[in-house]
């Protein structure tokens, strides 16, 4: 979501803030000892219209006369608290910075849910603590965790998710839900929402998109994420996603009522991404009017509209003009709002005493207790990816730390700012008496050369801009190149320190580092045959229509002003090295007893909200400086922090993300034996980028992901090394219970990710080539052996028959693996499965067109703005339905614009002509008619081939 500004939440007006008064009268709606069902009828019955109607925005104000306090939704709470831990205005004070703990995935990488959550309660904690010392500012409703499946590494927002597996993803945001909401039955410490609801993971377009999805992945893989944390009582409610699914924005999502919340049976308070129920109107035009649209986001299943700041005024105008025009009842009003008491009930907002957790206080925030947490974490969540054995490292008397992060440590988006900062250098420094550094990075000059001028910085203000000024370079044309991920770089002037930004306009040095929205300070230096360079600005443009200069690049104007323009108009640089950071830390490294390279990304460049990769490599710099520091002394470990996967390889290599305050801390925990490496990669690590679109969902007919990849990827699923080694025996599988025999063969106490998947042999349906069903993280003692078991029941390996729209368990054999790694599986073993034999589909039924079995060119689309999905076609492109028997008469419910026809062919999309019937122009794609016409009868696989511009919702081939 975008940021909501913080001085907006702070414009309210006095007497809507005001504490309320104290309450002479008890009313039912504030007694503990009542059912909530009670309570809340007891409220509701109470409130206004306008008051009802003001309780749907994210901002709601006082309602004195019932002594009810403001509230607003929305703290953002992903790996710690974060947002506005700085100068709190309303009350004139420095807060503590929270606990920042390590980025999602990184959290994920523990694979233990134990400890995620305990960090999930530290945090819910600190939300408590914040709300203690401001409850204006920071609400109770905290906007996480994130369960959107990393089903692909370039996505823009691949931190914020746990895993590209529903099962972990599940375990894992269950967890934290549980810790951020707290052990009371009842009330809530935090009111945890899951994002973002469903199939997001892309940021290009994410608004105008559609994800394609299957109705088989739709409900074996999307939706499973969302479920597991739902159904274990570890979420309050979940927010839509901005993109659309099958062509209906998420926004209006039917599924938000039908099938989230028939997932538990307790009361869920759904909420808008922000600006999503405007981008209904304002960007995807799926509705002409705001009240139309509001009406429909409140009918879909959200209680919540994330809009306008503090103001709630558009909304109560936009719904009570609904309510005029007959396109919502009060009814529907009372429905969302019923949702929206009852988690403040569960809050205690309504308690005199404001319920068990209002005890906690703002001492809890960054408490010792917690940064000892957040150590810990850190270190669980360290991956060894590869090691020479170099690791652990043995005391050494010297160290050369060098690289772009060695000494630094970077907040993202969704992070607090850290209350202190342990880089890897501060972690080394403390184990090793001798330690030298660098930054590893190249000085360089841009030298403009139809001028013989060089870019050159002017001052730190945003009027302050670059200009052609050096005819020789002086320390303010002199610039630090760090080259990151995708191609893109950043360029920091010697002179001030400040980095070079473009503003779509002109280029200036006034920012510390990459920040804000829309990240400037972005650059791709691309080499021309000539060995001149053109610099693109690589910031955002032209996302989602918002700006209209797709791929600017530096321009020289004929007065010599610094501009950007296309890339026709692009100015040719000559790149002049003015002092080499790669050499000089190769020689320190060369004098050292032991080299750490500290590698990485910057979470704001190069894929971030609203911006996603084109490519996984690290940058160029970086993979020479590796490689040179390797050269100078082969003792050398490099520690690679990112957001996501990357493509380089090291012999020795240890994978963590931007991990927080105790970075460097964890870092050496682990490279001196303190921490023996357990974390596991939650996602697959591609061995190159020929990937799919980004934009094609179907993992199916991707490959993407371990549970239908078929190629050697540089790094597993499940992968990570350890400093100790293990042995596997006895696997068995008795009834539902699987156990294997796990034993420390190795001479250190070590953690291993047991990991157990399976595989349907014989199906109806295509499947995955392995599943995870289940894990567990165990600590042995050198020589231990633990027996760990894992239950396996028969409807864990249902499927979803799609033919009869419900699951099915098929008789079937099932190998059951049991290793360390989805690419390392140490013993297997064959279950037979008793299940139904899934009937030949007879297509004499009225059959949906979104139940085929393959599908060639076509998209998915909306049946009707409510609700409904259909196929959409064009000339030559087919669905086709395996192994079906069909009679001759055929009916299908068709929308077109211009009419066309369909074609029955046998086997395949040019197989035999069974028939061609013709489609009647309906008027428009919401509006369905009738298409009828006699094929040839018969049995076998059946394409339906488009044939002109049209939709099919259903059909049948009647006897």
């Amino acid at each position: 979501m975008r940021k909501i500004p913080l001085l907006a939440t702070l414009v309210l007006a006095a007497s809507v803030l005001a504490a309320p008064p104290a309450q002479a009268e008890s009313f039912p709606f504030q007694n503990p000892r009542l059912p909530v069902e009670r309570r809340v009828d007891d409220l509701l019955g109470r409130l206004t219209l306008q008051e009802k109607l003001g309780l749907l925005h994210q901002s709601q104000a006082a309602i004195p006369r019932l002594g009810i306090a403001y509230h607003k939704n929305g703290t953002e709470a992903l790996h710690g608290v974060a947002w506005s831990n700085h100068l709190n205005d309303n009350w004139n004070q420095k807060l503590a910075s929270g606990t920042v703990f390590p980025q999602a995935v990184g959290l994920a990488s523990t694979w233990d849910p134990g400890l995620i959550k305990k960090v999930g309660s530290a945090v819910g904690d600190e939300v408590r603590g914040y709300n203690d010392a401001d409850p204006i500012l920071w609400g109770l409703q905290v906007w996480a965790p994130v369960v959107d499946l990393l089903r692909d590494p370039r996505a823009g927002r691949n931190e914020e998710g746990y895993s590209e597996d529903p099962l972990l993803t599940g375990a894992i945001s269950t967890a934290y839900g549980k810790g951020l909401q707290g052990d009371d039955p009842f009330y809530l410490k935090a009111a945890p929402v899951l994002k973002h609801y469903l199939a997001y993971n892309n940021e290009t377009n994410r608004s105008l998109s559609s994800s394609n999805l299957t109705p088989k992945l739709k409900h074996e893989y999307y939706e499973q994420a969302f479920k597991a944390a739902v159904s274990a009582n570890a979420a309050t409610g979940v927010m839509a996603s901005y993109q659309l699914v099958n062509g209906r924005p998420d926004h209006v999502n039917p599924d938000l009522n039908s099938t989230v919340r028939s997932w538990t049976d307790r009361t869920l308070y759904n909420v808008s991404d922000a600006w999503g129920p405007h981008a209904l109107t304002d960007l995807e035009k799926y509705y002409d009017t705001k009240p139309e649209a509001f009406a429909a986001v409140l009918k879909a299943g959200l209680d919540s509209y994330t809009i306008d700041n503090s103001d709630s005024g558009p909304l109560t105008e936009h719904l009570t003009a609904a309510l005029d025009q007959g396109l919502i009842t009060e009814a529907d009003v009372d429905t969302a709002v019923r949702h929206v008491l009852t988690i403040r009930t569960r809050l205690g907002h309504f308690d005199p005493d404001g319920g068990p957790y209002k005890k906690i206080t703002k001492d809890v925030i960054n408490s010792p207790a917690h940064q000892r947490l957040n150590r810990e974490a850190a270190g669980e969540a360290a991956v060894l990816l590869r090691n020479s054995g170099v690791l652990p490292l043995s005391s050494p008397k010297s160290a050369a730390v060098v690289g772009p992060l060695a000494d630094t440590l970077y907040r993202d988006w969704y992070s607090g700012e850290m209350p202190y900062e342990v880089t890897p250098l501060d972690g080394i420094k403390e184990r090793v008496a001798d330690v030298s550094t660098g930054t590893g990075l190249e000085r360089i000059a841009l030298k403009h050369l139809a001028s013989g001028k060089y870019i050159t910085a002017t001052g730190t203000g945003p009027d302050d801009n670059a200009a052609l000024i050096d005819t020789a370079p002086t320390a303010a044309s002199q610039w630090d190149l760090t080259d990151w991920t995708d191609g893109v770089s950043t360029l920091r002037n010697a002179g001030n320190g400040k980095l070079l930004g473009g503003d779509w306009r002109s280029l200036d040095t006034d920012d510390d580092e990459p920040n804000g929205w829309y990240v400037q300070q972005q650059f791709a230096l691309e080499r021309q045959s000539d060995g001149s360079y053109l610099i693109r600005y690589a910031g955002y443009e032209s996302v989602e229509g918002w700006f209209a200069l797709p791929d600017p690049y530096v321009s020289v104007s004929a007065d010599g002003t610094l501009g950007l323009a296309p890339k026709a108009e692009a100015a040719r640089f000559g790149k002049e090295i003015v002092s080499d950071g790669v050499a000089a830390a190769a020689e320190q490294a060369a004098k050292a007893e032991v080299a750490v390279v500290v590698v990485g990304s910057h979470p704001f460049v190069s894929g971030r909200e609203f911006h996603d990769r084109s490519s996984l490599r690290l940058g160029d710099g970086q993979l020479r400086l590796i490689e040179a520091v390797r050269k100078a002394n082969p003792r050398t470990v490099v520690v690679l922090e990112t957001s996501y996967p990357v493509i380089v390889d090291a012999p020795t290599l240890l994978w963590t993300t931007h991990a927080g305050s105790e970075t460097g801390h964890a870092v050496a925990d682990v490279l001196f034996g303190d921490v023996n490496p357990a974390g596991r990669l939650t996602q697959t690590w591609p061995a190159g980028d020929d990937l799919p679109s980004i934009f094609d969902y179907d993992l199916a007919k991707t490959g993407m992901t371990y549970l239908y990849g078929d190629d050697d990827p540089l790094y597993a699923f499940g992968h990570g090394l350890s400093y100790t080694s293990f042995a596997y025996r006895d696997l068995k599988v008795r009834g539902s219970t699987v156990s294997v025999k796990v034993t420390n063969t190795g001479r250190v106490k070590g953690d291993e990710v047991v990991q157990l998947y399976t595989h349907q042999r014989e199906s109806r349906f295509e499947q995955p080539v392995k599943q995870l069903r289940g894990f567990e993280r165990v600590t042995l003692r050198p020589g231990q052996t633990r027996t760990v078991t894992f239950t396996l029941k028969r409807p864990d390996l249902a499927v979803w028959d799609y033919t009869r729209g419900r699951w099915a368990v098929e008789r079937a054999s099932h190998d059951v693996l049991v290793g360390s790694a989805s690419d390392r599986i140490r013993l297997s073993t064959t279950l037979r499965v008793p299940g139904e034999r899934i009937p030949v589909r007879d297509l004499a039924r009225t059959t949906r067109a979104m139940d085929f079995d393959d599908y060639s060119g076509v998209v998915f689309a909306d049946e009707t703005k409510a609700a409904g999905e259909a196929v959409e076609g064009s000339a030559g492109d087919w669905i086709s339905f395996t192994g079906a028997s069909f009679g001759s008469r055929f009916t299908a419910g068709v929308s077109s614009a211009s009419g066309g026809a369909i074609e029955l062919r046998s086997g395949s999309p040019t197989g035999d002509l069974l028939g061609t019937v013709q489609v009647p122009a309906t008027g428009g794609i919401y509006q369905w008619g009738t298409a009828t016409g006699t094929v040839k009868a018969g049995t076998g696989d059946l394409y339906v081939v488009f044939k002109g511009d049209l939709r099919i919702r259903d059909f049948a081939l009647a006897r």
